[in-house]
């Protein structure tokens, strides 16, 4: 198989192209994805190989870690930028209109970008994302929370299916901003597009893609409506990112616990800690009262969740994407896996 020459034969970059163009034909295959990824032993070696620290100023044998989580990662620096104590020095150098916002990023976690999606890009991106809905291309599941509750639930990744919901991703303005958070270039990790409200209860995205060195995630909420209050907003919770970092050690979450117990461990343990850190400190939610092409991007660390939907029957479009810095090697936590999104993640449809 190309698997095996690739192992064998190839440079890692060449290698790297043999397998993309492998993912990408069987995600065309509707559904086979998963099953190429079953059959392909190779692979985590593989990315291991290319998985050479690049930001992190510790380098790590990942064929060593007895599991990817982060008590088994070194403590390496360096931090993000805007997460060190020099940080208000920097922003200095930087035109007024970039300083405020990457100031208020430093000091909050999160910026809101008014209007950055086009209205068009918008439009045609949520059309052809309803028709391949409609066709059958993609299937929502219901994931309803109750009665008159009639809208679709969400979709894991449809840029790559729906190559107009890239456009909007990898928006050459959002990824510039996402370049100045973050410090290094962004690369699309993941995306998750939604008819109504989540109601996730609030969370830090790094327990679920972490990096390393820690920090380097950033996520963009962009609404694809103007968005009414009972619809079940976009919750968070400013500051919040300057809070330590909790990861599945530090409330004695095993891998087996997730094996065994999945998410159901994770709302007994995680869910009420992050609460009580909420009422401890005092923390205020804020809610996205977004209008159609707004952006609001957020911190790695940053506590946040879906609010209540007052009216079950109201809409909130939109598209969450979630970013790393390249660079940076992402694994998921929870999970204790590598992730192999990182490699593949970005827009396979053509």
């Amino acid at each position: 198989m190309a698997y095996s020459w690739c192992a064998k034969e190839a440079s890692l970059q060449v290698c790297i192209q043999v397998l993309d163009y492998a993912l990408s034909s069987s995600w065309k295959q509707a559904g086979q994805l998963s099953s190429i990824l079953e059959e392909m032993p190779l692979v985590d070696s593989i990315l291991r190989a290319l998985a050479r620290h690049r930001i992190a100023e510790l380098p790590v044998d990942f064929s060593r870690l007895p599991a990817y989580r982060a008590e088994y990662f070194p403590d390496s620096g360096p931090e993000p930028w805007l997460d060190r104590e020099d940080w208000s020095r920097q922003t200095g150098l930087l035109p007024a209109e970039q300083a405020a916002l990457c100031r208020q990023w430093a000091e909050t976690g999160y910026v809101i970008l008014p209007g950055l999606i086009p209205e068009s890009l918008i439009e045609t991106a949520w059309l052809a994302y309803e028709q391949s809905v409609q066709s059958g291309g993609i299937k929502l599941p219901p994931e309803s929370v109750g009665d008159g509750d009639h809208l679709p639930g969400r979709c894991l990744n449809p840029h790559q299916r729906v190559r107009q919901f890239c456009r909007v991703a990898k928006h050459p303005e959002l990824m510039r901003w996402l370049q100045r958070l973050l410090g290094h270039p962004a690369k699309l990790l993941q995306t998750i597009a939604g008819h109504k409200g989540s109601q996730q209860a609030a969370h830090s995205d790094s327990i679920h893609m972490t990096t390393y060195p820690i920090g380097y995630l950033a996520a963009a909420w962009i609404a694809f409506e103007d968005l009414d209050a009972d619809s079940g907003l976009l919750e968070f919770y400013p500051g919040s990112h300057r809070l330590p970092y909790v990861f599945s050690h530090d409330l004695r979450i095993s891998v087996e616990d997730m094996k065994s117990g999945g998410y159901e461990t994770y709302k007994a343990r995680y869910e009420p800690f992050v609460q009580r850190l909420i009422a401890e400190h005092g923390l205020r939610p804020k809610y996205f009262e977004a209008r159609k092409g707004d952006v609001l991007i957020w911190h790695a660390n940053l506590l946040h969740g879906g609010s209540q939907r007052r009216d079950l029957r109201m809409t909130r479009k939109a598209l969450v994407a979630h970013y790393f810095a390249k660079g940076a090697f992402v694994y998921h936590d929870l999970s204790a896996t590598a992730s192999r999104r990182q490699y593949f993640g970005g827009c396979l449809v053509r």
